[in-house]
């Protein structure tokens, strides 16, 4: 019985029932080695020699594999159709070689297939072929970029910026797309217009709206009605006018439908429509390919293999009729210049089964299933045939002129099934429907209203248009767009609100620094063209390692060039790249750097350690001004002078509320060269920092606050205000990383909380300890599709996630437990069984 190897246990299962018992079907999970993240992974100097290491999760899956072939001496590798698949298979057959579990009698044999049923996975197996060595050295070629890039560029940015966290080859480049997006908003500045429209009704009663278009026999541009007076003087001159319609043209038109899906254009259409993160719709097709339900999901073809486009057609003909088919079947052309990556299009395995017709518990599932099958049937439907009128009404001296716009849809076609979304939204005149108007007729005004508008800054990007704007620059591929948004999410340089993208103090800090000392590598020009010689090696027409050559030699003079760099160098830079920005001109054309506290200082950019930065005086310890990183007025105005607030005295002490950094707080005495740290407390949340009174200062000054002694074993219990709010610690000390933590009800407990009481709560928090923290159940999602066994949403003592057996998977800090679907918890069940070796649920059976 041969070994068949294959990435995802769910995708084993579903083959497995196709091959039957004369095949032994594993699951790799995924990559089996990787480059240790360690100094000499890639050794430029012994041309580009990689240390490959099977990572600790993966040798379990290894061992399993070469114990199949102790029995069965051959190998069929399985994995996917891309450049990854064909990554992992290699990287299983050099292992198992490595283990000698592949002996030199054992055949080893590589098949693929676009889509998982039955005659393509049989199809496959009858034409089996060696791993593609093209395919590998493009792996191996971006897997080196990766990390020469990384682990050289990241330790330059922990060095000279404080709090950065990483840079990478393309997820850098990304991260200035959307900087300079924000850039272009805040230095957006609204120009104001106005039109003039018209409800008018014909003869016979009907009415219509027109809007107008030449004034003082002049045609208007957007800008011509500048203001109010001259709206009115434009309102005036069409009320003082009688109007007749002057033409009116009736054109014929068609709508064609939008290609097929490839991976970018599915992810823009699943976040128009459903809000779903490239990430998301990724796992979500991962499970419908798996199933067998959809081709391949990595894409960049939008071509479809000629029985699909015949299933199509019959598939049309059957559910819409003859006359929705068009005559010859409709041919879309590949974009794709590398041909690795330009698989078939996405589409159904089974033209003729609808959203109602799969078996897909998983509603999220089901909702990506349907939208790939409209759009897929869609694509091969009759155009949208259209009457597009205009109609001209007008003054008889000609110094006005107004027009109406509408269309008639003679006969839907595809729009009957599928119509695509929109990244923002846009109101289209022409798609409302006109009376019956004549030419010739008068026009009677019944209202003419004029309307204010401003210009908008360009939006900011949503992760579907993000994709879209790197498709267009060449950045990225099919493979790559979900990891890289994700990424720059993860590492916080980003943060998504309302499913728009906004970068961070840290993602514009990389960038300007990037953009000054490493200009040429965040360029999307030199991103794009690295890409292209990429796909030259995957063509098997460029040498990946002089690839390598090339972009080492002048990227290691780029970082030597970095190495006498100095922070305050640094920052000064980003001051002057940011310039514009932090410190626009101010309208009396006073300096926009002087410190507005102490009038002699210089304002700059300054970075916390926590990667933040802030606005700070050069005077700084005398003069403590500062403000929020950005232009003047971003923040709320403080009721703290800069200096801070005197409160008072106590024991010959001055007491003072701050504004800081992280906070305001209360401090007992000033910063002197005597006494550099003076106790400080932090103000609670909810109290208003310029509204503290000397007896509030003074009581949180006296914390922590010795509560007493436990009575079982006399380690003392403190009351204190931390991170989270008011709590109990049971230590030797507040300062003590261990012992037990207990949270209060209030601030005031603070303060008033007895023995009794303490020692109660505290000795429940250790009892819970002990016996674990009962969490509650948030959700439950039912039985596991692939192997059973209940899987549930938890709210545990770090936050939500989900449970299945004995797995438990934290939720990502982007998701939300209320709409997480079985398809995104399995993902992440399976992600966590593949790295701790747990198996949860029910046990099957092994294959």
């Amino acid at each position: 019985m041969p070994v068949v190897v294959v990435e995802s246990p769910a995708k084993a299962k579903t083959i497995n029932k196709y091959l039957g018992d004369d095949y032994t079907v594993l699951a790799s999970y995924g990559h089996v080695r990787d480059l240790p993240p360690k100094d000499g992974s890639v050794d430029p100097e012994h041309d580009f020699d990689m240390k490959w290491e099977i990572a600790s999760d993966s040798k379990k899956h290894v061992k399993a594999i070469a114990d199949a072939l102790k029995d069965d001496n051959e190998l069929i590798l399985a994995t996917d159709p891309d450049r990854e698949g064909e990554a992992i298979s290699w990287h299983l057959k050099e292992a198992l070689t490595n283990r000698k579990a592949i002996k030199k009698d054992t055949p080893v044999s590589r098949v693929v297939f676009n889509a998982i049923t039955k005659s393509a996975v049989t199809e496959a197996m009858e034409h089996p072929r060696d791993v593609d060595m093209e395919l590998v050295d493009a792996y191996l070629a971006r897997r080196a970029l990766d990390y020469l890039v990384g682990f050289n560029l990241s330790p330059v940015l922990w060095r000279k910026l404080p709090g950065a966290r990483s840079a990478g080859r393309v997820q850098s480049v990304c991260l200035r797309l959307i900087v300079e997006r924000e850039m272009e908003i805040e230095a957006f500045r609204a120009q104001e217009y106005w039109t003039v429209k018209a409800l008018l009704k014909t003869p016979r009663g009907q009415e219509y709206e027109a809007r107008l278009t030449v004034l003082g026999g002049k045609k208007l541009d957007k800008f011509d009605i500048a203001n109010e007076s001259a709206a009115a003087l434009a309102v005036q001159a069409v009320t003082s006018r009688d109007l007749t319609v002057t033409s009116v043209e009736a054109k014929p038109a068609n709508r064609n439908p939008s290609a097929p899906f490839m991976t970018s254009t599915l992810q823009q259409e699943a976040s128009r429509k459903f809000g779903y993160g490239a990430r998301q719709t990724m796992q979500l097709a991962q499970r419908l390919y798996e199933a067998g339900l959809i081709t391949y999901m990595r894409t960049d073809g939008i071509d479809m293999a000629p029985e699909a486009v015949m299933a199509a057609r019959e598939a049309i003909k059957d559910r819409y009729g003859a006359e929705y088919v068009p005559d010859s079947p409709r041919m879309y052309k590949n974009k794709a210049k590398n041909a690795q990556e330009a698989h078939e299009c996405i589409r159904p395995t089974d033209m003729a089964r609808d959203a109602s017709d799969v078996k897909v518990a998983d509603a999220d599932q089901r909702k990506l299933y349907d939208l790939i099958w409209k759009r897929t049937l869609a694509s091969q439907m009759a155009a949208a045939r259209l009457e597009r009128t205009t109609v001209d009404v007008g003054s008889a001296d000609g110094q006005v002129v107004l027009r109406a716009t509408g269309q008639v849809v003679l006969f839907d076609g595809f729009i009957r099934v599928y119509e695509e979304g929109r990244d923002d939204s846009v109101v289209d005149d022409d798609d409302k429907r006109l009376p019956q108007i004549m030419e010739g007729e008068a026009a009677e005004k019944e209202s003419v209203t004029p309307d204010q508008h401003f210009t908008q800054p360009p939006p900011r990007y949503t992760e579907a248009s993000l994709v879209k704007r790197m498709e267009e620059l060449g950045i990225g591929r099919p493979s790559t767009y979900a990891s890289i948004v994700t990424t720059i999410q993860d590492r916080d340089y980003v943060r998504k609100e309302k499913n728009r993208l906004i970068p961070e103090d840290k993602g514009r800090l990389v960038i300007a620094f990037l953009a000054n000392y490493f200009r040429r590598y965040v360029g999307y020009e030199f991103t794009a063209d690295l890409e292209e010689q990429l796909d030259d090696v995957s063509a098997g027409s460029a040498d990946y390692k002089d690839v390598l050559g090339r972009f080492w030699r002048d990227f290691s003079a780029a970082i030597a060039e970095t190495s006498e760099l100095r922070i305050t160098e640094v920052l000064e830079k980003i001051n002057e790249v940011l310039e514009p920005h932090l410190f626009p001109p101010t309208e009396d054309g006073s300096d926009p750097r002087q410190c507005p506290n102490c009038g002699t200082g210089r304002l700059s950019m300054r970075t916390a350690r926590s990667g933040g930065a802030f606005i700070g005086c050069s005077n700084y310890p005398e003069c403590r001004y500062t403000r929020a990183f950005g232009p003047p007025g971003t923040e709320p105005e403080s009721g703290l002078p800069p200096e801070g607030k005197l409160l008072g005295e106590d024991a010959g002490d001055q007491i003072w509320v701050h504004k800081g950094r992280f906070g305001p707080y209360v401090q007992r005495g000033v910063v002197s060269d005597d006494n550099k740290k003076p106790p400080r407390q932090g103000v609670p949340d909810g109290w208003d920092p310029a509204e503290v009174t000397l007896e509030q200062a003074l009581k949180l000054l006296e914390l922590p606050r010795l509560v007493g002694e436990h009575p079982a074993d006399g380690v003392p219990i403190w009351a204190n205000l931390g991170r989270y709010g008011p709590y109990l610690k049971h230590a030797e000390s507040t300062s003590f990383k261990g012992g037990t933590n207990a949270n209060l009800e209030s601030i005031d407990e603070v303060w008033t909380v007895g023995m009794n009481r303490a020692v109660q709560l505290i000795d429940e928090k250790a009892a819970s300890r002990g016996r674990g923290r009962q969490a509650k159940t948030l959700k439950d999602l039912g039985e596991h599709p692939g192997e059973g066994g209940a899987v549930a949403i938890m709210d545990g003592k770090y936050g939500p996630y989900v449970k299945w057996g004995k797995v438990n998977a934290t939720l990502p800090k982007d998701a939300d437990p209320d709409t997480l679907t079985m398809d995104a918890a399995v993902a992440l069940i399976a992600e966590k069984a593949a790295k701790g070796g747990k198996k949860g649920g029910r046990r099957k059976k092994a294959s």
